[in-house]
């Protein structure tokens, strides 16, 4: 019922989508998603939604995981996106 996260032992505020899409990377590392199959997987193949939205979505998870781990929602040019815990 409840999702939360943690950082550091601290609780991190974000929005059900941005959980979502947190949860779908932390599952998926290391491989990079198009902004389309982001979608696909995060918001669901019956909701019609511009591509655009998922970098809305990618900078509001990266403002939540505060500056020590913003870097882990890697943006990969002309592909997408992709989390990864290698620089």
């Amino acid at each position: 019922i409840s999702h939360r996260v943690t950082i550091d032992g601290k609780p991190a505020e974000m929005g059900p989508t941005e959980y979502r899409l947190l949860q779908f990377f932390m599952t998926h590392q290391e491989r990079a998603y198009t902004r389309g199959q982001l979608l696909d997987q995060v918001w669901g193949g019956n909701v019609y939604v511009e591509e655009r939205t998922v970098d809305v979505h990618s900078r509001r998870l990266r403002k939540a995981l505060g500056e020590a781990y913003e870097n882990l929602v890697q943006t990969v040019r002309g592909t997408g996106y992709r989390f990864s815990t290698k620089s």
